[in-house]
């Protein structure tokens, strides 16, 4: 048994905070949900994730596909490097604490977050994520092209790719670990902002978001954002992992389980604009004649920030800009000194209401002009990845006088 090791069971999971929504499992045959404490997976509410730019770790939503790794030693540590390097490397938590620390503010998302509204058109396989598989943080650790440096590695080998393995246990790989992998060139930019991270909003990671170490790439879907790396090999191709190369991928509606072909696509990398409405939620009441507050998120994979966000309350008419913020600050696009390019922005709206039924939808602008769709229909995948269609929520509208 290894210092840091991927158990077999789920005896000595890690607290959780009783507020996360657990989610549950999409089986494309059935249609069903099936309770899936075994892995946790969870996303914060809604309404919560909004409350501020940074979200708290115990609330950020939770990812995983086995039994919480464990850590016999923080002390006793090691990470690899090796593969096509002219230096293979094996560094403790303090050498890793050694190099200079870079700070980045960056969003990460799994792909299937809102797959159940896209599970309502067709059936999907995969985790129930509603819209809150994602969360904002400041991540802390050493820059990965400062640690391949130190191995030797050199930008003029930028064909190459980088894989990173975890000792997370996936029934998917056969027991092995999950891995996944980033090209070279991205590794290597500077202005691509990729850490090895051993700290998340100014604290140590705890054990659900990677303890001891993870890696965090910005504007790319959280399944490359490996946790609880272990090695770091530079390789001549792209990973070849289940996670790479048979999940993770987008699919023309066309395409369904009997004819999938899995080397006709790419991996996913940079997730496109998102943007969805946290308060209110589906359902809820309101009065009419009284003012309301919409509140959600709009972010946008590569770095690309958010050009506008706009809301409708009659279901897409007629349509009004939101404002934006940034750690409650004013934001302006792709502005260095008014913008954090790898985070979220948060966004809201004041209303007034009338008798009218209300239909409130929101849609995001990046800023190189990609929009989202209209209907989750043309978007459909049978992995109900990448669901970036309008976001709709209904309200009941009561009379005035009405107690609520």
């Amino acid at each position: 048994m290894g210092v840091l090791y991927g158990p077999k069971s789920y005896e000595n999971e890690p607290h959780r905070d009783p507020s996360l929504i657990e989610n549950a499992v999409l089986l494309p045959l059935l249609q069903n949900y099936f309770p899936s404490q075994e892995p946790f997976n969870a996303e914060t509410p809604p309404k919560a994730l909004v409350r501020s730019f940074v979200t708290p770790e115990d609330l950020f939503y939770k990812r995983n596909h086995g039994p919480i790794p464990v850590i016999d030693d923080p002390n006793n540590y090691r990470l690899e490097i090796g593969g096509l390097v002219p230096g293979p490397l094996s560094l403790s938590l303090q050498d890793l604490r050694n190099l200079p620390k870079h700070t980045v503010t960056a969003t990460l998302q799994c792909a299937g977050n809102r797959r159940t509204a896209m599970s309502k058109v067709r059936k999907v396989k995969g985790v129930g994520w509603a819209i809150s598989a994602l969360g904002n943080a400041v991540w802390g650790g050493a820059r990965l092209h400062d640690v391949l440096e130190l191995a030797g590695v050199r930008q003029e080998s930028s064909k190459r790719h980088v894989e990173f393995s975890s000792v997370d246990v996936c029934k998917e790989e056969n027991g092995g670990p999950y891995k996944a992998s980033i090209p070279l060139s991205q590794a290597m930019s500077p202005e691509a902002e990729v850490i090895l991270a051993y700290e998340m909003n100014g604290k140590e990671l705890n054990r659900d978001h990677g303890f001891p170490l993870r890696v965090v790439v910005p504007g790319v879907i959280g399944a490359r954002s490996v946790k609880w790396l272990t090695e770091i090999k530079v390789i001549e191709e792209e990973c070849q992992g289940f996670f790479m190369q048979k999940d993770y991928k987008m699919f023309p509606p066309t395409v369904d389980w009997d004819n999938i072909n899995w080397n006709s696509r790419r991996p996913l990398m940079d997730f496109p604009v998102q943007c969805a409405i946290c308060s209110p939620a589906e359902g809820d009441l309101v009065k009419a004649g009284s003012k309301m507050k919409i509140q959600g998120y709009a972010v946008s994979g590569g770095g690309r920030g958010i050009e506008r966000v706009d809301v409708s309350v009659d279901g897409g008419k007629t349509w009004q800009e939101a404002q934006r913020f940034q750690d409650d600050k004013e934001y302006i696009a792709d502005n260095p000194e008014k913008c954090k390019r790898f985070a979220w922005v948060l966004w809201e709206l004041t209303v007034e209401l009338t008798n009218s039924p209300l239909e409130v939808v929101a849609k995001a602008v990046d800023a190189a002009a990609n929009i989202q769709p209209e209907d989750v229909s043309s978007i459909w995948n049978l992995r109900g990845v990448l669901n970036t269609s309008w976001h709709r929520v209904k309200l009941n509208v009561v009379p005035p006088q009405s107690k609520l």
